[in-house]
């Protein structure tokens, strides 16, 4: 056996087995796996007191047709700034407060491409996909939306990356292997970001701090399904494009090292992680063609999803669309779930 093929899916079998072999009820299965998420994750502190401030700015401040678009800068952990996009409807009132989405692009040119503008901040032309500003779509359901420029991406590259690499889309390879030398993760930092982004959302007046929600694609959707398993103020999520197993996706082809967590199979397969975050409510979202992220894997994600949620009694507050599509966004049902959830207490 020259090739290892077959020593790395014995490995796979194994942990597998050993998974499926314990018969530990969920709810204290939910607790053992936050704890050994957050060890994976690696060690980040979470700024408290003086250090806690966010400090937040507003940048600039656009009024297009009916939604007001700011560009704010805030502080998350470990003196880092994170610029991020507000996208809010202009007829919200004085005083009102709305529910609240944050919104995880994935790999790509960053926070721009959600809100209706390209790479260098010039608007998109019209296209009439809905998909093509997502940001927006949100906003005139009544939702005020922030879109976070993730780490390592857009305008948080690694400066080195701009100086030696300047054709680079991200700089997810270095900002992960120099995270991994330290004993830390791209996911981590990713995750523990968000949740001071959700700080920030709850901290404006704006916002009813009560109902939070998530939506994230491809890279966003691990950025939103890890921060929500962490962060019990999202109330509703939508993964889109990257709910599978890890076996059919993530380690069944090259896919971008910030995917990777040292050990985490050890305990625990995808499905299980994402079902971290019930019995809030979740939406999967699909393409079946799509090549990274398989839809036989992602059915089986589904199903699994499923079982975990009807044990809870909580069937009513998961639901999914396997759309006809490749490696894309749709957003034909997403959108107006995440909206409904959010907004039905009113």
């Amino acid at each position: 056996m020259r090739q290892p093929d077959a020593y790395l899916n014995k490995i796979y079998d194994q942990l597998q087995q050993t998974r499926e072999e314990s018969n530990e009820p969920w709810e204290l299965k939910r607790i053992r796996l936050l704890s050994k998420l957050k060890e994976s994750l690696g060690h980040f502190e979470i700024p408290e007191g003086e250090a806690a401030k966010l400090d937040p700015i507003v940048l600039e401040r656009v009024e297009l047709e009916d939604v007001i678009r700011e560009r704010v800068e805030f502080t998350t952990i470990g003196g880092l700034r994170m610029p991020a996009y507000v996208m809010y409807a202009k007829s919200i009132k004085e005083g009102e407060k709305r529910p609240a989405v944050l919104l995880w692009h994935g790999h790509g040119y960053g926070s721009r491409s959600l809100v209706g503008l390209n790479k260098d901040g010039s608007p998109k032309p019209p296209s009439g996909k809905a998909s093509d500003h997502i940001a927006l779509e949100l906003a005139r359901r009544g939702l005020v939306v922030l879109a976070p420029e993730i780490v390592g991406f857009g305008d948080r590259m690694l400066h080195r990356d701009e100086q030696q690499e300047p054709d680079l889309s991200n700089s997810c390879y270095n900002l992960s292997v120099s995270l991994m030398m330290s004993g830390k993760t791209t996911a981590g930092l990713r995750t523990y970001e968000a949740l001071r982004a959700a700080d920030y959302l709850s901290s404006r007046v704006d916002v009813d701090s009560d109902r939070l929600g998530n939506m994230g694609f491809s890279g966003g959707g691990i950025v939103a399904s890890l921060s929500a398993a962490l962060d019990m103020r999202i109330q509703a999520s939508v993964i889109g494009i990257y709910a599978n197993t890890y076996r059919g996706s993530i380690l069944a082809m090259r896919h971008c090292l910030c995917n990777y967590i040292p050990g985490i199979m050890s305990f625990s397969e995808m499905p299980e992680l994402i079902a971290l975050l019930a019995p809030r409510a979740l939406f999967i979202e699909a393409g079946m063609h799509d090549p990274i992220f398989p839809i036989t894997t992602s059915k089986e994600a589904v199903d699994r999803l499923q079982q975990i949620y009807e044990s809870l009694g909580a069937s009513n507050r998961f639901e999914f669309d396997l759309f006809e599509g490749k490696h894309e966004v749709s957003g034909r049902q997403s959108f107006n779930w995440l909206a409904q959830k959010l907004l039905e207490e009113e």
